[in-house]
């Protein structure tokens, strides 16, 4: 290799596919894929801002800011879909802006599907309240009552005086005026973008490759970093020998991490730094360091012999956390007694874009980054605690994000770069491996679930008891955590939808040995897993249709409070009274995906169909899956079917979009995704050993239907991916009359 030249991804792209053809696409574009507005005015001499997320300018376009990260779910498009719809704007004259990561914003984390559920109303006014600005304002400058008038496709009219005044036109008199604080809202049959299906705003940038990730970022004078970083969550460097390191072309300084503090919070976790002029000098003195490693108090830890005491440790008493009737009075009366263990390992989030930031110390001291991040405010706090500076010392641009599913709230990365910054005095850029990623960050946790229930001699059932065990979150924050508590009982467990009047709910004993963190829909991952597979089961001991019987766990439609079980509940941070748990429209989504399934329907010789239902982040979905089992044992999964009711929806491309990814992205998680660790260290650390479905592997096709409501927004992003996979356990079932209760099926040779 003669020579080392920085080239972008995309001029490697073209250049490899000029030289192969293999990587050569023929695209046509779409009207989805052009840009969105029109860009900057080439003079704007005045503005108006009624509000955080509206600026008017004089040139007729609509500024609207959005403060949460786009992270490929289309929250760009649809956050701007309310405030247009509610102001009157044109779609083709507004241009959005990119928040930066500020508390005036309230909650910027986008996480826990909540950017529409907990913004809606909060962008509805806006838009509602900069309409009335400019209704305001005409009324002004016409001098007629502002009742007189209405916004209506970017203008104000005065249709008694048949005068129009575009919005650009009424940014001088606004000026004058003080904005409205509230503002009535549009009725429902009056939108005109909410409910729509939009074209993505970043449409044209992702299928141009001129998208801005925040791997993309480059600074004048940059200095790029690869950080070796202990095997085992918490250990420390013995001994460094960097020499050879030192003597890799490119490679100006070798810098040793911040020591591992415990409890973990979102700091650097230690390690040796390389710094380079280019990433591949970079990694190539990385792969040069000689490093003797203390692993620690968690240098010993093994999943295999782990998961066994955690199975132990559910299989024994716990802490009831829900009592309902008295399961112990009723449990020696039923005519049959039934119960399973169910175990889920840890998981990775994986997402396409590891963790980038670059960060660069200001000449007064203050320090400003670009990154990949979902929690900007959170970031901004772990900065300025990194430097110890003061958090208004703190700017964080939010670049689009290639993937989330939760990783990227965690701003650990971030804090790696801005301490390198400062040590060195030049802007630095720190890019994760995919290895990095896999190996070192924040795993979902791994669960073992026991359920016992009991039937009378009608089949139905009168006592059900459930523990779970696994590694809480928490512990990232706190040492003393050793169990599951706090908001993770939420997520699947506290609200049992199920119409049995004795049961009890019980949490058990486990202590961390990674770092633990939430991935896409966090506990009801493995808790629906557990509950959806047991209720199956319970249905073909009682010989009945496994929908029809689950239909009959649900109940009669009524609304469910876990407080009345003396549990302590918190409904996603949202009142039961707006959001309450709703066992009517669980039911219709059972319903609503059967019949979407053809459920009932004579399958073919070794096929067998699936059925699961679960509630989280406030929304109702439903999974079918059909599947068969070759003869080489193989598990294929043909369709699958989901349902989903959300209440009021923005945008229905963008659900529909979000149950399909959610579709694959559970569909990776019960086929392959698996992490286990040897001595305190993950032993997986790419695509190769641990998998995510790939084409050949996916189904024909994923059908979703989305329930009309009128309901407030719940959650979208998350929601989709509970059911999957005991919809595919329970199919294999159906088709091979084999139970699974051990997640991913790679382990039982199925794929």
């Amino acid at each position: 290799m003669s020579q080392l030249r920085k080239i972008s991804r995309r001029e490697f792209l073209k250049k490899t596919g000029q030289a192969s053809g293999g990587l050569v696409f023929a695209v046509t574009f779409a009207s989805a894929c052009q840009p969105a507005g029109p860009g900057p005015a080439a003079k704007a001499a005045a503005s108006i801002a009624p509000n955080l997320y509206v600026n008017v300018r004089n040139d007729g376009v609509v500024e609207i800011v959005c403060h949460r990260s786009e992270m490929g779910q289309g929250i760009r498009t649809c956050l701007p879909q309310i405030i247009a719809d509610e102001m009157e704007a044109s779609w083709d004259r507004i241009e959005v802006i990119q928040a930066q990561g500020h508390e005036k914003y309230g909650d910027q984390n986008t996480d826990g599907s909540t950017s529409i559920r907990k913004h809606f109303d909060l962008l509805r006014n806006a838009g509602a309240t900069a309409r009335e600005m400019m209704i305001m304002a005409a009324a002004t400058m016409w001098d007629v009552p502002a009742g007189e008038c209405v916004a209506r496709e970017h203008a104000v009219h005065h249709e008694a005086s048949s005068r129009s005044a575009g919005f650009g036109d009424l940014v001088d008199t606004a000026e004058k005026l003080a904005a409205p604080e509230k503002a009535e809202f549009k009725s429902r049959q009056d939108y005109r973008f909410i409910g729509k299906s939009m074209d993505l705003i970043d449409g044209h940038a992702y299928t141009t490759g001129s998208a801005m990730y925040g791997i993309d970022t480059v600074l004048p004078d940059m200095l790029y970093a690869s950080i070796e970083r202990c095997p085992a969550f918490g250990g420390s460097v013995a001994s460094l020998d960097d020499s050879a390191a030192l003597a890799v072309s490119g490679v100006s300084q070798v810098l040793r991490m911040p020591d591992p503090t415990a409890p973990a919070f979102f700091n650097i976790q230690g390690g040796i730094a390389v710094l380079a002029s280019n990433t591949w000098s970079a990694e190539q003195g990385r792969k040069a360091l000689v490093i003797d490693w203390d692993r620690g108090a968690n240098g010993d830890y093994d999943s295999a012999s782990y998961r066994e005491s955690l199975i132990e440790s559910a299989s024994a008493p716990g802490t009831a956390v829900l009592t309902r009737g008295d399961i112990d009075a009723v449990a020696g009366r039923a005519d049959q007694t039934h119960e399973a263990v169910y175990y889920a390992p840890h998981l990775s989030q994986a997402p396409m874009e590891p963790p980038a930031a670059v960060a660069r110390i200001n000449d007064d001291g203050s320090c400003e980054i670009w990154a990949c991040t979902q929690d900007p405010q959170t970031a901004r706090q772990t900065v300025a605690a990194t430097l110890g500076l003061e958090k208004e010392q703190v700017t964080v641009n939010v670049t689009l994000l290639g993937g989330g599913f939760g990783r990227k709230s965690k701003p650990d990365f971030i804090a790696e770069a801005a301490w390198l910054a400062k040590e060195t005095g030049r802007p630095v850029k720190v890019s994760w491996t995919r290895e990095d990623d896999i190996r070192h960050g924040y795993l979902h946790s791994v669960s073992a679930q026991y359920f016992q229930a009991g039937l009378d001699a009608d089949g139905k059932a009168t006592n059900w008891l459930q523990r779970t065990s696994f590694p809480s979150i928490m512990s990232t924050f706190s040492p003393d955590a050793t169990g599951p508590g706090g908001f993770e009982l939420d997520l699947g467990l506290l609200d049992n939808p199920y119409d049995i009047p004795n049961m009890r709910l019980e949490t058990c004993d486990a202590k961390a040995h990674l770092r633990i963190g939430w991935l896409r829909s966090v506990c009801n991952v493995f808790h629906a897993f557990g509950a959806s597979g047991f209720a199956d089961e319970l249905a073909h001991l009682a010989g009945e249709d496994p929908k029809d019987y689950l239909l009959k766990l649900i109940g009669p439609a009524r609304k469910i409070d876990p407080a009345d079980d003396d549990a302590k509940y918190t409904n996603y941070g949202q009142s039961l009274e707006q959001h309450p748990i709703d066992t009517g429209r669980l039911s219709a989504i059972v319903e609503k995906v059967a019949e979407m399934a053809g459920w009932g329907r004579e399958l073919p010789e070794g096929h067998g169909l699936g059925i699961a239902v679960h509630r989280s982040f406030l929304s109702y979905v439903g999974a079918v899956a059909e599947v068969s089992v070759g003869e080489d044992g193989k598990l294929t999964v043909h369709d699958m079917w989901t349902a989903i009711d959300a209440g009021t929806i923005i945008n229905p491309d963008r659900v529909t979009a979000q149950m399909e990814g959610a579709g694959i992205f559970g569909m990776s998680l019960t086929m392959h995704g698996e992490i286990t660790a040897k001595d305190g260290g993950v032993v997986q650390g790419n695509f190769d050993t641990y998998p995510l479905v790939r084409m050949n592997e996916s189904p024909h096709e994923i059908h979703v239907h989305i329930m009309e409501s009128d309901a407030p927004p719940g959650g979208v992003g998350e929601p989709g991916v509970p059911p999957i996979a005991p919809a595919i356990v329970n199919a294999y079932f159906a088709a091979s009359g084999n139970r699974i209760r051990e997640l991913p099926l790679r382990n039982s040779g199925l794929a």
